[in-house]
């Protein structure tokens, strides 16, 4: 019992710390995942899953799935899909099934399987998995349309390939004299209306239980869940594996709604996702034994290249014939399918069954998917960033600003930072405010950045610091604290007013981002220096002028705002655990005739020296 609970314990451990490794080095998680799961099962011998858990590993991996599918779900809104929707019924409805004809095909002539294996194995690889696309698209910073063609395909995909690879196999067990045709014909139609149909009614459900008020608030996330697992249990009694559908259906049908707390519920989803995802991969990848690696030959490999070069591209370029998608989202899109759970899972449990009634290479199915989830995970991760930067496709090479609130001021910082190469686009519900950034040239956004209209129009993906700068500090706060969840709360910032006399008027320290500038200034201070004549400066530092002798050439009065490093990292002074060094440029706002003293004390600085 103990050496289960520590085995459970250091999974938790390697799952998350290969995240956050990950997100330190700035590489693929799933790699690390699979690197973590190999050395704690094929490599060491540590790790059994099949054996520590019992009969309770397959349920517990198919229950984690279906989670992982409902949340992925919950983040398709058919708002997103407006431009992409043609592009993406080509890739579903055409591309999916000619993947599925074309890899079973290479699977029996060139990775030698028989044809009862090679056309599950090929309904089971039409699946892009979400597991892995989601990682790798927060990390990529691609353009939304891109992003919402992957995001989609890779959700919509997993139940279908699923769903093929459960017909494919119950077609075998029919040939098999295992099951009748008769209860096939039953059950797959029944299987789909208890998916279609049950995953929208339980959505209706909970939206109806939650909005009256049926449901207590400590309670919701625990009833959601319950009843996601309810009906992916329910489903599969139809049909295995056809309950993924149900949660994906049901999660979608969810992100349509106009449910006030289902921002908090998708934020808690994505917290427990990321556990399962991380959990399930290792142990995934733990279950490979040295027998299954050792099955992989040169036909496996060449199997692997025809999926990845040819069959993947070839499929989606014909299906996306007259869908509006251009060349550059074709090429991307043709080349980027990694695999993932859905994947692994599915073909664990066929190979084995196959294995059972006498299928000779069933069990090899499991090392075959294997072998095409790392190519796939480890190509894709590594190339995405890359190949969407070369194809023009990233919505932003350098990290972002994005200000909140038009002003003189707001206007005047957007310039500069647009100067510096920076992108920043400035948003706010008032015409007039934005009406001078306009002019200048500066990108705006008119309307409310709270509303889900600007979630779906502004591309988030192009900022990673954001800057409320309105003259309603509580506006301000409100806006810090609703997005600090998306950009961290270490890239939101507001001006604000000084410390209040009275307790009773300070917000609460939960609430709010971290302060723009080191002493507090407020909206109103700001728009008097702009008045006043106030001006951004830059200014690079170097090795005889560094920041010490920079504060010394400045106005006592000015204010560092941030520095930008060589690579484009933006450091923001009130936040930062240092200084700038050398080749930094450090960007502060001073009385205009601070630059031309600066420049003269540093003139006079060289002549002394």
């Amino acid at each position: 019992m103990h050496e289960i609970a520590l085995k459970i314990a250091l999974v938790c451990a390697a799952g998350i710390g290969a995240q956050w490794l990950a997100w330190r080095l700035q590489l693929p998680a799933i790699v690390l995942l699979l690197v973590a799961g190999f050395l704690a099962g094929p490599a060491t011998g540590f790790l059994n899953p099949a054996a520590d858990f019992g009969e309770i590993y397959r349920p517990l991996i198919s229950l984690s799935v279906a989670i992982i599918l409902f949340e992925g779900g919950l983040t398709l809104n058919f708002k997103e899909i407006r431009e992409t929707s043609t592009t993406v019924r080509h890739i579903v409805m055409f591309g999916g099934p000619l993947v599925w004809l074309l890899t079973a095909l290479s699977a029996h002539f060139i990775a030698g399987l028989s044809w009862t294996t090679a056309v599950v194995l090929g309904a089971i690889l039409v699946v892009t998995g979400p597991t892995v696309i989601m990682p790798l698209l927060r990390q990529a910073q691609l353009s939304s349309r891109p992003a919402s063609i992957l995001r989609w395909e890779a959700i919509v995909n997993d139940p279908i390939g699923a769903l093929l690879a459960v017909l494919s196999f119950e077609t075998v067990l029919i040939l098999h004299g295992d099951h009748h045709a008769s209860d096939l014909a039953v059950r797959v139609p029944l299987a789909l209306v208890l998916a279609l149909v049950g995953g929208w009614a339980a959505a209706r459900l909970i939206k109806w239980l939650f909005i009256r008020g049926h449901v207590p608030e400590y309670l919701k996330v625990p009833i959601l869940l319950t009843v996601v697992l309810l009906a992916y249990a329910a489903t599969n009694v139809a049909l295995e594996e056809a309950g993924l559908l149900t949660v994906t259906v049901m999660g979608v049908a969810l992100a349509n709604t106009r449910l006030a707390s289902l921002s908090e519920i998708r934020r808690f989803k994505e917290t427990v996702t990321i556990l399962l995802v991380s959990g399930v991969f290792i142990l995934l990848t733990a279950s490979l034994t040295v027998a299954d690696i050792r099955s992989l030959d040169w036909r496996t490999v060449a199997f692997v290249a025809s999926l990845l070069f040819v069959i993947r591209p070839l499929a989606i370029f014909a299906a996306t014939i007259g869908s509006g998608a251009t060349w550059q989202e074709r090429l991307l899109t043709g080349w980027i399918a990694p695999r993932g759970i859905v994947a692994v899972a599915v073909s664990g449990l066929f190979g084995a069954t196959l294995t059972g009634i006498g299928v000779a290479d069933g069990s090899k199915m499991v090392a075959v998917t294997f072998a095409v989830v790392v190519a796939t995970i480890i190509l894709h991760g590594f190339s995405l960033g890359p190949l969407a930067a070369a194809l023009g496709l990233k919505s932003a090479q350098k990290p972002g600003v994005l200000i909140v609130g038009g002003s003189r001021w707001a206007t005047a910082l957007a310039r500069k930072l647009s100067d510096l190469e920076i992108p920043a686009m400035i948003a706010d519900r008032a015409w007039n405010r934005i009406s001078e950034a306009r002019l200048a040239n500066v990108p705006v956004y008119y309307g409310e950045v709270l509303s889900e209209e600007a979630h779906h129009t502004i591309d988030f993906n192009r900022f990673s610091y954001l800057i409320a700068a309105g003259d309603n500090d509580a506006y301000n706060a409100l806006v810090c604290t609703d997005f600090g969840l998306e950009f961290g709360r270490s890239h939101v910032f507001q001006i604000e007013p000084g410390k209040s006399e009275s307790e009773r008027h300070t917000l609460n320290f939960t609430l709010g981002g971290r302060p723009l500038a080191g002493s507090p200034v407020s909206f109103w201070q700001l728009q008097a220096n702009e008045i006043a004549g106030w001006t951004f400066q830059v200014t690079t530092l170097s090795e005889d002028f560094g920041y010490d002798a920079y504060l010394q050439s400045r106005d006592e009065k000015a204010i560092v705002l941030m520095w930008i490093k060589p690579s484009g990292k933006i450091v923001f002074a009130s936040t930062a655990a240092g200084e700038p060094s050398a080749e930094d440029q450090v960007l502060c706002y001073a009385p205009a005739d601070t630059e031309a003293r600066a420049s003269k004390r540093a003139a006079a600085m060289n002549e002394s020296e």
